[in-house]
């Protein structure tokens, strides 16, 4: 089932239109330390905390002349009971309507695109894609750039499952 993308214009808007602006941009992000190649990341927005892991990808390949920031996210707010959150930040427009083919433990799932990222559909594929990444030892990401050119992201899970405990004790995540 395909999700209108202007359905998850509330949650984009509030959400993660800032999260990696979070990281780069806010004095008060709180490293919660390096694991493997992965950094998990504690900060506040309008006085709620949101705790996060985000990693750059080891190896890409494209076609492209130029492209930003290309990084793998799973966040936490607990304020809005929301755990598990996995986005791609491409580093460049999506094109319009696609989706980002992301495989990780032998399982594909298809993300949506709204601008320069990608996120699963629903909370139960947050959740999939997160218990696969713990378990995993990398992620593939393939996307298409609005200039039609296909990316394929490669991203290390090593370090992941520390990573992931410490947003999941800094954000208190239920068990389950």
């Amino acid at each position: 089932m395909r999700l209108a993308p202007f359905l998850f214009a509330p949650f984009l808007i509030v959400g993660f239109l800032a999260l990696p602006a979070a990281q780069a941009a806010a004095p008060e992000a709180k490293p919660l330390g390096t694991f493997g190649k992965w950094t998990a990341y504690t900060s506040s927005e309008a006085g709620k905390p949101i705790c996060y892991a985000v990693l750059k990808p080891g190896k890409t390949e494209g076609d492209y002349k130029a492209r930003g920031d290309v990084m793998l996210t799973v966040t936490h707010r607990p304020a809005e009971k929301a755990f598990d959150v996995v986005s791609v930040v491409a580093g460049y427009q999506y094109q319009p309507d696609s989706d980002v083919a992301v495989n990780v433990g032998g399982k594909s799932y298809a993300l949506f695109t709204s601008s320069d990222r990608a996120w699963a559909r629903d909370a139960a594929t947050d959740k999939q894609i997160v218990q696969a990444m713990t378990k995993a030892v990398s992620l593939t990401a393939k996307g298409v750039s609005n200039r039609k050119t296909p990316t394929t992201d490669m991203f290390t899970l090593t370090g992941f499952p520390a990573a992931y405990r410490a947003i999941n004790e800094s954000c208190k995540k239920p068990a389950g």
